[in-house]
């Protein structure tokens, strides 16, 4: 099975795509590349990586679940959040991928070997991401913001001179805030207030880890206007499930997960998650 294919987006950004659906990002500077996520830990990312790229890498993890985490022991060089170090021990063992992609593949779950598998690694030794710290690739420069919701160690990453963020699972057009791991709906709004305030001018484009690509250059405005509609009760609250969970919908989306009054942001959230206790 041929895992991944890729995209080369401009002249030092690659996207790499799953057959899961997950989006990683290869930048290249003219000294060193890093990539963002490194998915489930399926179908030999580091192989795979030689074709594109001979440089020195260093490996930036969004966050610490399954889908984005559990290829990190494959590389040297991995930075992540110590707040989703336990997220990321608990999403180690083999059958919580299993689960993962039967629920995205299906039946094609079942051409997957134990060699197409990065082993468990619940002791991996990460290096702490920190929010500020600047990656310098040469004549490109990779900044890590910390931005919770989705999980307590999210992260987000601005390449400074293309004005680009690379925004993960912490905002996007189908944001999910029902697990134990995510932070209340009141909470993520503060942390998007206070990202918004830090940042707002200094992107203007938003890539993101699943379905697209690219998203609106409002996602984050727009997530903030959202939480207050969900605080409020303005919300459509369409079920939800994914795998075992199950979750509302704030605003109406069609199958592509297009929101139907055309804007883009969107959370998937609980009732009982809204208010800080």
């Amino acid at each position: 099975m041929d895992y991944y294919s890729s995209m080369h987006i401009n002249n030092i950004m690659t996207a790499i795509l799953s057959r899961t659906g997950e989006i990683l990002y290869l930048i290249e500077g003219n000294r060193e590349a890093v990539l963002v996520d490194t998915g489930l830990g399926v179908g030999h990312l580091k192989e795979y990586l030689k074709g594109l790229t001979h440089k020195p890498l260093t490996v930036l993890l969004t966050h610490g679940h399954e889908d984005h985490a559990l290829g990190a022991p494959e590389f040297d060089n991995v930075y992540m959040s110590p707040e989703d170090r336990a997220l990321y021990q608990s999403h180690c063992p083999m059958e919580v991928r299993r689960g993962y992609l039967q629920s995205q593949l299906g039946q094609g779950a079942e051409q997957l070997t134990e060699e197409d598998f990065v082993p468990p690694c619940p002791d991996y030794a990460f290096h702490a991401l920190e929010d500020g710290m600047v990656f310098d690739l040469g004549d490109v420069h990779v900044e890590a913001w910390s931005l919770p919701g989705h999980t307590a160690g999210s992260f987000v990453f601005l390449i400074r001179e293309y004005r680009i963020l690379i925004s993960g699972d912490a905002c996007n057009n189908a944001t999910f805030l029902f697990g134990e791991e995510a932070l209340t709906v009141e909470e993520y709004q503060q942390h998007l207030k206070a990202f918004q305030a830090k940042q707002e001018d200094r992107y203007h484009r938003i890539f993101l880890s699943h379905r697209m690509i690219e998203g609106g250059e409002d996602c984050i405005k727009e997530a903030i206007e959202l939480c207050g509609d969900i605080m409020e009760g303005n919300t459509d609250d369409v079920p939800f499930r994914f795998m075992d969970t199950c979750a509302c919908m704030a605003k109406k989306q069609n199958e592509y997960f297009e929101r139907e009054d055309g804007k883009f942001a969107n959370i998937i959230y609980n009732r009982d998650k809204v208010w800080k206790r």
